[in-house]
């Protein structure tokens, strides 16, 4: 008897040691910080779902619980649950009867196998106790399910055995759906009554339902994300493909390259080895006639130096009078001691030039992958590789970045400008007229210094300073003046035109550029004292830049059409970019001779600057830069490269200072 007192204590205690999760006998009960406790291995998978958060909700309650590094790891033991658990797998002999439904029969007192329970009599029954309550009419109408059933999950016997503890009595055998407990039939009534109470049979079999359902669409997405990361391997397969073709691309444009550096080398080459062809045969000239010389004394001297000088006659001592007449004058020849120590420093002066460092590059990959999308690391991955203008020895770069432009500085300008140039690499020079004159230097922060070298009450047109910091203004539509560092006037330059402007520029090689308006652009020697070309142009030309290999980008600004041309020296031009009418068009060439145009749509305030590549004397296009918010309070505007990523704009009142991004 006391054996059976036993076992159904611990069957009736066994119900308070399942873990809420896995509905199974606590393994390693771990507590989280609201009291409420679960297996350790059930917390794992229930965080594995939610690594992203450095913590937990319980399942229950909801309440928080942070997780260290170690996370579940590292939540402590229930030990008091862990204790009954150990105590109850020693009654038990090991065994789960509860969830394995092991029971012996309740009927009698043999404690065999129970086969049946009736829901009636609340009792597991033997087959012998089964057989009575078939047989006996004061058992008729009892509901008799087979453990089977029960084992199935077919039918459900739990709550039958679990008392409502305010009502002892009564059976926990309805659900409050808004609760979402257990309740006896006399709690519904004092203190569910508005809620969804379902029967827990019902309730049971509505939930199996849903967990059947979830259970299938959990193998649908499953199935799904499957088929994704299939997808993502078969894009994954795109981007390798993608990524190679782009790495052949740029091994065959290196290819293509080296070919032509090597070329370039031959060429070189076979250059040095006619310039020293050449040195040699003016060194073998030079010593050829000294020894010709060597030659005509020695045949001279010995047809002079006789032992029977003193014998001779008339005509014989007119002739040794003459050959040492000949031998005289040819001792009395300089000897040419330069001219080979001129090839030699000729030869010595000859220097490589170096191409510019800015073109040799094998370009960036630009942007890191900032989408997890399939479809769009995909689409990024399929880049196409433009190769390098031919007049450029690079490799090139990739396409697909996101070239820009954006303001870096607005500043207020003390008054009307009339001119600007570059100063450094970070500030301008910046011409004032009418009241407000002078010259002021002000930098890419805004900071600013009157230019003192000069007189600055003389009302200047245009200015550009040269490498060495010597001073080109002009004065009027004819007129400008070179000055030195200290502010000393050195030349003065005069220009034929009707103009009312007198705009400068200088090239890469310190060239003084001159446009006012005419069909021409003037061209002097850095001193100002020479004109070495006058360049004829199709349009008026108020702009003129030079790139370093001599052409000539000039700018019809606002006359309307308003066009930019490309010429060599002779005059030749390429193909002009028109502007629609009322739009004007102003050019700057920056150090890497990329040309940057500026279209200015003064009537709807709007300013769009593109960037183009020379392509002998024509312009390609290359980036269309975002539309800048600017106010444009005049239509005479400059545009200034101060370097290969910075660009100074002015409009009469404001200068804004842009930086380039490709």
């Amino acid at each position: 008897m006391a054996e059976k007192i036993e076992i159904e204590k611990a069957s009736s205690s066994s119900q308070n040691l399942i873990c809420p999760l896995c509905l199974d006998i606590f393994d390693e009960p771990t507590i989280l910080m609201c009291g409420h406790t679960f297996c350790r291995k059930c917390l794992k998978k229930y965080d594995l779902t939610h690594q992203d958060i450095d913590h937990m909700v319980c399942p229950l309650c909801r309440e928080i619980t942070k997780l260290s590094a170690n996370r579940v790891d590292d939540l402590r033991l229930n030990v008091s649950i862990n204790g009954f658990v150990d105590d109850y797998h020693a009654k038990c002999g090991g065994m789960n009867s509860v969830l394995e439904m092991n029971h012996k029969c309740t009927a009698c007192k043999f404690q065999e196998d129970a086969v049946s329970f009736c829901r009636t009599c609340n009792n597991y029954m033997c087959d012998k106790c089964l057989q009575c309550h078939q047989r006996l009419s004061v058992f008729e109408g009892h509901e008799i399910v087979s453990m089977e059933d029960v084992i199935e999950g077919k039918v459900s016997i739990g709550h039958l055995f679990e008392k409502c503890f305010i009502h002892k009595q009564e059976n926990k055998d309805m659900f409050c759906d808004d609760c979402k407990v257990r309740v006896c039939l006399r709690c519904v009534v004092v203190g569910h009554k508005v809620h969804n109470i379902k029967n827990q049979s019902d309730f049971e079999q509505e939930f199996r339902r849903k967990v059947t359902a979830l259970t299938q669409q959990c193998a649908a997405k499953k199935a799904e994300l499957e088929k994704n990361i299939q997808n993502i391997e078969e894009q994954r397969h795109e981007v390798h493909t993608a990524m190679q073709k782009l790495l052949d691309d740029v091994r065959q444009a290196y290819s293509i390259k080296v070919k032509e550096l090597e070329g370039n080398l031959q060429d070189l080459i076979e250059q040095i080895n006619e310039l020293k062809r050449s040195f040699e045969d003016d060194l073998n000239i030079l010593k050829s006639k000294d020894r010709q010389r060597i030659k005509s004394i020695c045949s001279s001297i010995s047809l002079v130096y006789n032992d029977r000088l003193g014998h001779l006659e008339t005509d014989s001592l007119s002739a040794h009078n003459l050959l040492c007449d000949e031998l005289e004058a040819m001792l009395k020849e300089v000897t040419d001691r330069t001219t080979a120590e001129v090839i030699a420093k000729k030869a010595q002066e000859k220097r490589l030039n170096p191409a510019d460092a800015n073109c040799l590059d094998l370009g960036k990959i630009s942007e890191p992958f900032d989408h997890t999308s399939t479809v769009d690391i995909t689409d990024k991955a399929l880049k196409s590789f433009n190769p390098a203008d031919k007049s450029c020895l690079d490799l090139g770069r990739i396409s697909g970045s996101d070239p820009k432009l954006e303001t870096m500085k607005c500043i207020d300008l003390r008054g009307g400008l009339f001119g600007m140039t570059a100063y450094t690499h970070t500030s301008v020079a910046i011409v004032y007229g009418s009241n407000a004159r002078g010259i002021d230097i002000i930098d890419t922060a805004g900071g600013t210094e009157r230019y003192t070298n000069i007189p600055h009450d003389v009302g200047y047109r245009d200015i550009v300073f040269e490498r060495d910091r010597t001073l080109c203004v002009s004065t009027s539509s004819t007129e400008a003046h070179m000055y030195s560092p200290n502010g000393s006037r050195k030349a003065t330059i005069n220009v034929s035109g009707t103009g009312n402007y007198f705009r400068l520029n200088r090239s890469p090689s310190n060239e003084i550029l001159i446009a006012n308006a005419a069909n021409k652009v003037y061209i002097y020697d850095p001193t100002g004292s020479t004109l070495k070309h006058t360049v004829p142009t199709k349009h008026k030309t108020w702009e003129a830049s030079s790139t370093r290999s001599g052409s000539i980008v000039t700018s019809s600004c606002f006359t309307n059409p308003s066009v930019v041309t490309v010429y060599d020296r002779d005059g030749n031009a390429g193909e002009s970019l028109q502007a629609p009418e009322g739009v004007y068009l102003y050019a700057t060439v920056d150090e890497q001779d990329r040309v940057y145009v500026a279209s200015v749509d003064y009537k709807n305030r709007k300013v769009v600057i593109r960037l183009y590549d020379l392509d002998g004397l024509n312009l390609r296009e290359r980036v269309e830069f975002n539309a800048l918010d600017m106010t444009l309070d005049y239509s005479w505007c400059y545009l200034v490269s101060l370097s290969p990523g910075l660009l100074a704009f002015a409009c009469r009142s404001k200068l804004y200072i842009t930086k380039v991004s490709l």
